[in-house]
C-alpha cells in the first residue's frame, strides 16, 4: 500500500522573494526558451531558474551545478524556509478547461515513500523514455530536492481524504496564484494531528496511478538507490486528487505526422480504406465525441483538405494488432491508432515516437489543423478524450500507454512547495 505522510515543506518566504505569481512557473517541459526569459524578467528567484538551468553561451559552467548552488543560496538568503513541523497542504485549481467550462479540482500536497512499480502500490499509465530521466537525475543530484511534485489519483469514493482537509480550506489561503491560462491555484497548509490521521486513514489501503511525472518518479527512485539507506531521500513530492473528484479531467492531444514520402502516403491510404469507415464532415465537425468503443477519429491532410470521420470498421481488427495485450488496451484510441496507422502503415518506431521523428502533438483541435494547414505538417489524426476509468483500467494490467495518450489539465505549478532530500 502507498505510504502517505505530511512533509516538512520548503517553500519561497514572500516577504523576501515577492509575489508567488512572480517566483512560480509551468512544468519545466512545456516551457520553451522566450517564456524561460519572461519568467525570468519578473523575478530573479523565479523557480524556473532552477528547474529548467540553462549554461550562458561560452560558459564552462555545468549547468546543474549552477542550479544547485542558486538553490542553495536562496535558502542561505532566507528567499526559500523550510517549515519547522510536518504538514499536509489542501490546494485547489479552479479552471475554465478546453472545453470553455469552469471547475475546481481539488487535492492535497503530501510526501509519499518511493516504492517500484506494482498492485497495491504505485502504477504508471505511461512509457517513459531516458533523455528526460537523465536530466532530471543530474538536476536531483546538484539540488537534493524534489523541485515539482508528481500528480497522482487514488480511489477515494466517499471524499473522506478532502472532507478530513476542507475545513483548514475555511480561511484565507496561504498562497495564490492565477497563472496566465487564468487557472486560480489555492493552497492551505494544516499541521492539524487529527485532520492528518484521517488523511492517512482515508489512504492507507489506496493504490497511487501517476498521472503526471512517470519521468521524475523513475527518476526519484534511481536517486534513492544511489544514497541508499533510509532518510528523507526515500520519499518524494506528490500532488494527490481522487479519481472521483468532479473537477478531474481529462482532454485528448493529437497526433500529426510529417515527412511522408510517396510509398508512406500510399500505404497511409490503403490501410485507412481497409480498416475505416471514413464520412466526410465539416470542418467544425471533425473532432470526434467523447466515449469508449471501436477508435474513433478526426483526420485532414494537406493534399486533399478535406475533413473526414474515420470508424474502425471491426474492433476485431484491433484485437488482431494488438494480440498480447489486454481488452482495454485494445480499446486504446492511441494504442490503436499507434498499431494500425503510426507503425503499421507509416513504419514509425518506438524511437522515432519518443523523438519526435515525424510526429507531433497538438493540444487542441486549432492547432492541429492550422499545422495542416500551413503545410508544416501533412496530415492530423484527431482524438477523443481517454476516460479515466479506462486509464486506471490499462494500468490494473500493468500495461503502459503510448506517450501523450492523457492530457490531465490544468498542469501543477512548480515552485508552490519543494521537498528537500536530505
Amino acid at each position: 500500500m502507498a505510504d502517505i505522510q505530511p512533509l516538512r515543506a520548503l517553500h519561497y518566504d514572500t516577504t523576501l522573494a515577492g509575489n508567488l505569481a512572480d517566483v512560480t512557473s509551468p512544468p519545466y517541459d512545456v516551457i520553451d526558451a522566450e517564456q524561460r526569459k519572461t519568467l525570468l524578467q519578473r523575478s530573479p528567484f523565479n523557480v524556473v531558474a532552477v528547474d529548467l538551468p540553462k549554461a550562458d553561451e561560452g560558459s564552462a559552467t555545468d549547468p546543474y551545478a549552477a542550479a544547485g548552488e542558486l538553490f542553495e543560496a536562496w535558502q542561505m538568503q532566507g528567499v526559500l524556509v523550510r517549515d519547522p513541523e510536518p504538514a499536509l497542504w489542501a490546494h485547489t485549481q479552479t479552471y475554465a478547461g478546453p472545453d470553455g467550462q469552469t471547475r475546481t479540482r481539488k487535492g492535497f500536497f503530501c510526501r509519499v515513500r518511493i516504492e517500484g512499480y506494482g498492485p497495491g502500490r504505485v502504477r504508471p499509465h505511461e512509457r517513459t523514455h531516458p533523455g528526460p530521466k537523465e536530466d532530471r537525475l543530474r538536476l536531483m543530484r546538484a539540488t537534493r530536492a524534489n523541485l515539482s511534485p508528481i500528480f497522482s489519483l487514488f480511489s477515494d469514493p466517499t471524499g473522506a481524504a478532502w472532507q478530513a482537509l476542507e475545513p483548514s480550506t475555511a480561511g484565507d489561503p496561504w498562497g495564490e496564484v492565477t497563472d496566465a491560462d487564468g487557472t486560480t491555484h489555492r493552497l492551505w497548509r494544516t499541521s492539524e494531528p487529527q485532520a492528518i490521521a484521517a488523511v492517512q486513514a482515508a489512504t492507507q489501503d489506496v493504490e497511487l496511478l501517476i498521472a503526471d511525472g512517470h519521468h521524475r518518479y523513475e527518476t526519484a527512485n534511481t536517486y534513492a538507490r544511489e544514497i541508499g539507506g533510509e532518510g528523507e531521500h526515500r520519499h518524494l513530492l506528490m500532488c494527490l486528487v481522487a479519481l472521483e473528484d468532479p473537477g478531474l479531467t481529462v482532454f485528448p492531444t493529437h497526433r500529426l505526422v510529417r515527412n511522408l514520402d510517396a510509398e508512406c502516403r500510399e500505404a497511409l491510404r490503403s490501410a485507412l480504406e481497409r480498416d475505416f469507415d471514413m464520412s466526410e464532415v465539416p470542418l467544425d465537425q471533425i473532432a470526434p465525441e467523447p466515449g469508449i468503443g471501436p477508435l474513433q477519429l478526426g483526420y485532414i491532410d494537406s493534399y486533399h483538405g478535406k475533413p473526414y470521420r474515420l470508424r474502425l470498421k471491426d474492433q476485431a481488427i484491433a484485437d488482431a494488432a494488438l494480440p498480447d495485450f489486454s481488452a482495454a488496451y485494445r480499446q486504446l484510441d492511441t494504442g490503436v491508432l499507434e498499431a494500425l496507422l503510426l507503425k503499421g502503415a507509416l513504419g514509425l518506431t518506438d524511437d522515432d515516437i519518443s523523438h519526435f521523428n515525424g510526429l507531433f502533438y497538438a493540444r487542441s483541435t486549432e492547432e492541429a489543423l492550422s499545422m495542416v494547414s500551413s503545410g508544416e505538417y501533412e496530415a492530423a489524426f484527431l482524438m477523443r478524450p481517454t476516460p479515466v476509468s479506462q486509464v486506471r483500467d490499462v494500468a490494473a494490467n500493468s500495461e503502459n500507454m503510448p506517450p501523450k495518450s492523457t492530457f490531465f489539465y490544468p498542469k501543477l505549478l512548480t515552485g508552490l512547495l519543494f521537498n528537500p532530500l536530505s
